[in-house]
């Protein structure tokens, strides 16, 4: 009998606790949890918005950063700004030009190149096709004009002289400010330094006979990529990975087919309206990108910025390449 009461008791409790449990009265109304929630990232480029970032507009519009974990925001600022931030770490990456890395570390910033997105130098220097000027031996004796006299214009201007032996006491290098066209057109300069895929192609639009002359097709130089830095490489490098990854599927996916990435472009760069010509900028664009391994870094390109950057006295000591870029996350 006792053990029959026993039994009673222990069911009663049991339901007991059954009866409590089936209706809860809950506090608030918590969401349900997301683990899969996306991480957002804001993405310095160093550049207004241009049918020239088409890669980066494709992969999110096609949901490849997001397959990644990764929700990309826009930061259409100054280049230094971002490699700042990725230096110290609080951005984990940003579009850059290739002596942006070298000069940083330099500085002490511990920055990595993870991802080559240009694999050739997108400088050009361009004159009147009157001129006489068609190659880089040409421009012995010259004023020329570059926005500055630091920046992949001028880095590239000068590996293109020193390509042909024309040394800076030659020639007239001038920092005339983002002005090269106006500067050019009205005679101030007999010629300027652009980049080979925006001006030339603008010029040439309003009737202007020009002759180019492309940096990349004389000397190969590390150029535009993905900086992040030490810290995020050796602890986040699935997030590298997988931001290299996405990105190298929309470079691929715009080469493939750039009409598609045309019109995608367009629903992020509101000045898209001439289509004719901003068509022209993306197709010289993917010239700049075309590779047999999109992301590879070349080494030797980078020993070729390292050099130029020494011998302009931008660099004052040469750089351990082997931590300044890296391959390691490239598909």
């Amino acid at each position: 009998m006792k053990r029959a009461s026993r039994l009673i008791l222990i069911l009663a409790v049991a339901l007991t606790a059954c009866a409590g449990a089936a209706s809860p009265t809950p506090l608030v109304d918590l969401p349900s949890p997301t683990p899969n929630a996306l991480r957002p990232i804001r993405l310095p480029m160093g550049f207004i918005p241009s049918v020239q970032y088409a890669p980066f507009y494709v992969a999110v519009d096609k949901g490849y950063f997001a397959q990644e974990g990764i929700e990309l925001e826009f930061d259409y600022s100054f280049e230094t700004n971002g490699v700042q931030l990725v230096g110290a770490n609080q951005l984990p990456f940003a579009v850059v030009s290739g002596e942006q890395v070298l000069l940083a570390r330099a500085q002490g910033l511990p920055v990595v190149y993870v991802m080559a997105w240009f694999q050739k130098f997108p400088v050009a220097v361009i004159a009147k096709a009157d001129s006489g000027i068609t190659t880089p031996a040409d421009l012995k004796g010259k004023k020329i004009g570059t926005p500055t006299l630091d920046g992949a214009n001028f880095v590239g201007l000068s590996a293109l002289l020193a390509s042909a032996g024309v040394k800076p006491e030659d020639v007239t290098i001038e920092a005339i400010g983002f002005n090269q066209a106006p500067a050019l057109i009205a005679g101030q300069v007999d010629a300027v330094v652009v980049y080979a895929n925006n001006e030339p192609i603008r010029l040439a639009a309003q009737g202007e006979m020009l002759s180019a002359i492309l940096v990349g097709d004389y000397v190969s130089l590390a150029a535009n990529g993905i900086l992040s830095n030490e810290t995020v490489a050796a602890e986040e490098p699935e997030l590298v990975r997988g931001f290299v990854r996405a990105l190298a599927h929309g470079i691929q996916d715009t080469i493939t087919n750039p009409d598609e990435a045309y019109a995608i472009s367009k629903k992020f760069v509101e000045a898209l309206t001439d289509d004719a010509l901003e068509k022209k900028v993306l197709a010289a664009t993917i010239d700049l990108w075309q590779t047999a391994r999109v992301g590879y870094a070349d080494p030797a390109a980078w020993e070729n910025m390292q050099a130029t950057l020494l011998d302009t006295h931008l660099l004052a000591e040469k750089q351990d390449l082997s931590r300044a870029v890296t391959n390691a996350f490239v598909p």
